[in-house]
């Protein structure tokens, strides 16, 4: 058995990540570790102590927690690290920049300290997890590829950014076996409601505008869950040490393109419901450093690991906007007090 642990799996890509590692690779133990914030829920990994038993673990501990951090890689031998923990929302990162710094940027070097003092750094992998963000803002043309300069625009990616630069300089100075992946936006089920799709589905079923930031045109790259949570499986199976592979899907959708297709597919299956009213759309200023496209070029992973994403958006969206009608009861129940009072700092408004 492999023994691997994966950070921030309570939250919505690590989760999704661990359902599927623990289908596809029955020769995995994984332990989870993950703080529980806001954004970490234990109902994402509700069932699987259940189902996979011993090849399962949960440990409840914050990445910024040096000393936790080291006594769970002192105790235990780990084949492999999946580094998904990380505060992720552009808009909180300008609200509240110091908590991503100690998070991504503190918590991360915590983890690879703990790597290279207490584990073999020639066997235990270490898959860091970051975003298309760190490279900034593209134009009209062009996509990232690996060697794109880093440009980040905001306290969000700036740390992501500081954070890649550490995974890289643990590599080259101490020998260590990292791997980086820089994925474009996710989305699927069990994604928090902060998130510009669910985000848009919950104030669509509640009758509230939805708030699109300046004319709607910026454009983000788009990946379904799986599909990026198997790009990381290859990653850490075949990538070189060392390296960095972005992983995306060619599928690029502006703002106000994703608004509306929400739009169209709740209306379409709510049709029979009379007390879904189509929602209106409600522009509103744009956010401070709002980078205006995003575009990646996956062709390194596709040619040297195999990369091949297998949901289309028409599919992906069918089936993300499915999960959210049928699992209401899931994020209204993780819509806390403190999140209400973030969207209406953020948007002026109740959330």
């Amino acid at each position: 058995m492999k023994k691997i642990l994966v950070t921030g799996a309570a939250g919505f890509i690590g989760s999704n990540f661990v359902r599927r590692a623990l289908e596809l690779r029955p020769d995995w133990e994984i332990t989870v570790l993950d703080a529980l914030t806001y954004a970490g829920n234990l109902e994402n990994l509700e069932g699987l102590a259940g189902k996979h038993g011993p090849r399962y673990r949960f440990e409840r501990a914050d990445i910024r927690d040096k000393a936790k951090v080291e006594g769970l890689f002192r105790d235990e031998f780990f084949d492999g690290v999946f580094h998904f923990a990380a505060e992720s929302h552009v808009d909180r990162s300008i609200l509240g920049p110091l908590t991503f710094v100690e998070t991504n940027v503190l918590g991360t070097v915590n983890l690879l300290e703990a790597v290279r003092k207490y584990q073999d750094i020639s066997r235990t992998r270490f898959l860091h997890v970051s975003t298309d963000e760190v490279y900034g803002a593209l134009g009209n043309q062009g996509f990232f590829t690996e060697d794109t300069p880093l440009n980040p625009s905001s306290p969000y990616s700036a740390s992501k950014t500081s954070s890649d630069m550490f995974v890289l300089a643990y590599h080259r100075t101490y020998g260590l076996d990292t791997v980086i992946t820089r994925c474009c936006n996710n989305y699927g089920p069990y994604q928090f409601p902060e998130k510009l799709i669910p985000f848009m589905i919950k104030r669509a079923l509640y009758g509230e505008p939805l708030p699109v930031y300046g004319d709607g045109k910026n454009v983000r790259d788009w990946i379904h869950v799986d599909d990026h949570n198997d790009g990381t499986l290859l990653a850490f199976e075949k990538g070189r040490p060392g390296e960095v592979y972005n992983l995306g899907s060619r599928c690029e959708k502006n703002n106000i393109e994703i608004v509306t297709l929400i739009i169209e597919k709740l209306s379409r299956l709510l049709g029979n419901d009379r007390s879904f009213k189509t929602p209106e759309i409600a522009f509103v200023k744009d956010r401070p450093g709002h980078d205006f496209r995003y575009a990646i070029d996956p062709a390194k992973a596709e040619c040297e690991l195999g990369f091949s994403p297998a949901v289309s958006f028409e599919d992906g969206m069918e089936s993300t906007v499915k999960w959210y009608l049928e699992n209401r009861g899931w994020w209204e129940k993780i819509i806390s007090g403190e999140y209400l009072q973030f969207v209406k700092k953020q948007y002026g408004e109740k959330g």
